[in-house]
């Protein structure tokens, strides 16, 4: 008894906090108890396949030897999915959305779109081209949706748009080249590659000086860039203490979706109200973030 007692204040917090917290819980907890049951069937059977592919690590080494490390540190990216799946899942803070204008709704809608795009990759057994489609399509949309919502008054708008669709653009247009048959030169790639990183980098600060976005968002975006740049390097760094190969590419993964989702959720934030008076008063104070 006592242990429920204690549990229920916490509970009944989450359930007044977030709007979908209960929903949430469920399908969080139901993860956690499906990635206890494949690490512990990892150990028995020496195969992590099926842990990596819950965890969204790519397998890059079929002979990989299964070790209790191995299985932790996997263990460790799962639980950071869990925690990806409880920042997306719970919803917006309770209490009356903000209202949001046509533009600032229909990119919310791609935000979540993309986000629960990632639902799909754990139920495919390997990458396909169909899924860079998919993934390019939906960012493309999210590119483009973002530009009339972040641009009133941005400085170099234009150019973070443009940076955007060369970035994804070139993803489609590499995996068409790849199924025709057709060589897919260094250029467009490297072109690609630096094109997403200046996209990136300026939406981030454009979220970083906009009051609707919490800091604590833009954070989980830049530690996202941050660890994809370092994924490589910091996976060979790992090795030596039993470190299976691109655990750190699906750290990345799970930061992203967590800025996708957050970056939805706060424009629903039901404390843009307050901050919109604040700034109508003159104060212009900025939102901080929540956990």
């Amino acid at each position: 008894m006592g242990r429920s007692i204690a549990f229920t204040p916490w509970k009944c917090h989450v359930s007044r906090r977030y709007r979908l917290s209960l929903l949430a819980l469920l399908v969080v907890g139901g993860y956690v108890i499906a990635l206890a049951i494949v690490g512990a069937l990892a150990l028995i059977s020496g195969d992590l396949s099926a842990m990596l592919r819950l965890t969204l690590v790519p397998e890059l080494d079929e002979g990989l030897a299964v070790t209790g490390r191995g299985v932790l540190i996997v263990g460790l990216v799962g639980a950071m999915w869990a925690w990806a799946l409880w920042q997306g899942l719970r919803g917006p803070l309770v209490g009356p959305p903000y209202a949001m204008d046509r533009d600032t709704t229909r990119l919310r809608i791609a935000l979540y779109v993309a986000a629960a795009s990632w639902l799909v990759y754990p139920l495919v057994t390997s990458w396909s081209w169909w899924m860079s489609l998919l993934d390019a399509a939906v960012m493309l949309a999210v590119v483009w949706l973002y530009h009339p919502v972040l641009t009133r008054g941005l400085k170099y708008g234009d150019h973070m748009r443009s940076f955007g669709i060369v970035a994804y653009g070139s993803v489609a247009v590499s995996e068409v080249l790849d199924l025709l048959g057709m060589p897919v030169g260094d250029f467009l790639i490297t072109i690609g590659g630096l094109a997403g990183l200046l996209w990136t980098m300026l939406l981030l600060r454009a979220q970083r000086n906009d009051r609707r976005w919490q800091t604590s968002t833009v954070v989980y975006g830049i530690a996202a860039l941050v660890l994809m740049l370092t994924s490589s390097l910091l996976d060979r760094l790992l090795e030596g203490v039993g470190n299976v190969p691109g655990t750190v590419t699906a750290l990345a993964g799970a930061l992203s979706l967590i800025w996708l989702t957050r970056s939805a959720h706060d424009l629903a934030d039901p404390r843009h109200a307050a901050v919109t008076a604040d700034r109508s008063n003159g104060s212009g104070l900025r939102m901080m973030g929540d956990t």
